[in-house]
């Protein structure tokens, strides 16, 4: 009896903890559920279009299953550039309040130091246009150039050589009153870089009520990348081929 009693007790704790697990998974699917709840955007506005799709596009790049090879390659993003752009930023506002609350009281007393302030202001402002217009273009982020040893020699014997001396340029286009959004990647401060490229109707992602598809979109980019890491690169525009060998004589 004491033997059927263990038995019966062992088969209850079994049941119950397949019955918890049972409970367990079921609340993790709504947590999933929950999570994956689709962004809608008016797919009229297209500023807010292009921004949602740069945003998830930035952000699968630095996601830790980007790479081909898994969690041992990671692309870091670079902020050097971002953060003088701030710099720059914080110093025009600077002078711009020192000019409206600091000096503006006393006027027409320091009007040539305001006047400073003010030149000044509109100085460094043209500056940022100047690079965000002739330099940063159409780009919307910037990566590091690997450097753990492991990782080089995995993307190294995957196909490209070169990641390990540039960082990634993250390019998009999305021309206005068109329907058809771009994602180049290129290797930062290389002239004339190799590059891989692809273009996406933005209906693949969004349907007619605006719910956005940002999964599929982070398929798309990993898909890119992986091109990219593997060293396929696309041709030049109007190159169709390999330029073919001269006969001899």
């Amino acid at each position: 009896m004491a033997k059927k009693n263990k038995k019966a007790a062992a088969a209850a704790a079994e049941a119950a903890a397949a019955k918890q697990k049972e409970v367990e998974e079921e609340e993790e699917e709504i947590e999933v559920e929950e999570e994956m709840e689709l962004l809608e955007v008016d797919v009229g506005d297209i500023i807010k279009v292009k921004q949602i799709l740069d945003e998830t596009v930035a952000g699968t790049m630095v996601t830790e299953d980007l790479s081909a090879h898994g969690e041992a390659v990671q692309i870091e993003e670079e902020y050097g550039h971002d953060n003088l752009k701030l710099v720059l930023m914080a110093c025009a506002c600077g002078f711009a309040a020192v000019a409206q609350f600091g000096l503006a009281t006393d006027f027409p007393k320091n009007r040539i130091l305001l006047g400073m302030c003010c030149a000044s202001y509109f100085a460094i402002s043209g500056i940022l246009q100047l690079i965000m217009t002739f330099i940063d273009k159409d780009c919307i982020m910037l990566t590091k150039p690997l450097s753990d040893p492991a990782a080089i020699k995995l993307v190294k014997n995957g196909g490209n050589k070169q990641m390990d001396k540039y960082g990634i340029r993250v390019r998009s286009q999305f021309p206005r009153f068109s329907e058809f959004y771009t994602v180049i990647l290129e290797f930062h401060g290389k002239p004339s870089s190799e590059f891989v490229k692809e273009t996406w109707s933005v209906g693949q992602f969004f349907d007619v009520d605006g719910f956005f598809d940002e999964e599929g979109l982070m398929l798309e980019v990993e898909e890119l990348y992986r091109r990219f890491e593997a060293g396929k690169y696309d041709k030049p525009d109007g190159v169709v081929g390999s330029s073919k060998k001269k006969k001899k004589n």
